[in-house]
């Protein structure tokens, strides 16, 4: 069964659509299985534009900004998992920097984890090639079993 899940989560409704499955599946265990839930997040920018006479200029952010965006995205991750703590899962929250499809492959190896329960935003045609997909990404470029939830009007609740 799956013990160690990976959840990547990105911020929006949209992206927390796999939580009430994985919530499920943690409640279906048995009481003395205790799933261990990896929340995760990937911070693909540390950079802000800066506009100035037509001109655009990206400028890193400093390093007390990056710990801020850090921290609100473990704050985040906290409150996300608050549900799964309830359903008796041990959940850990992670940040990491890079790009999010291989950000997501390699915290899924370092956590060992039986399966990554992801949401997918459900693009199709040009918007799928112009956006592409972290998820069919992590689907094609990992080892691990992938949950896809697709994120539908009945899937996100307001």
């Amino acid at each position: 069964m799956y013990e160690r899940i990976l959840v990547p989560l990105d911020g929006s409704k949209i992206g927390e659509a796999a939580l009430p499955y994985v919530e499920e599946l943690v409640s279906r265990l048995s009481p003395e299985v205790k799933a261990e839930v990896t929340l995760f997040q990937v911070l693909s920018s540390l950079t802000h534009d800066i506009v100035a006479g037509g001109v655009t200029a990206s400028i890193p952010y400093t390093d007390e900004e990056v710990e801020q965006i850090k921290k609100k995205a473990m704050d985040y991750l906290d409150k996300a998992g608050e549900s799964l703590k309830s359903k008796g899962a041990i959940v850990r929250c992670k940040v990491a920097v890079g790009k999010a499809a291989e950000e997501i492959i390699k915290a899924a190896g370092e956590i060992n984890a039986d399966l990554v329960a992801m949401s997918t935003h459900g693009r199709t045609g040009l918007s799928r090639w112009a956006f592409g997909s972290v998820t069919d990404r992590v689907l094609r470029g990992g080892t691990i079993p992938v949950l896809m939830v697709r994120a539908g009007k009945d899937t996100v609740k307001s």
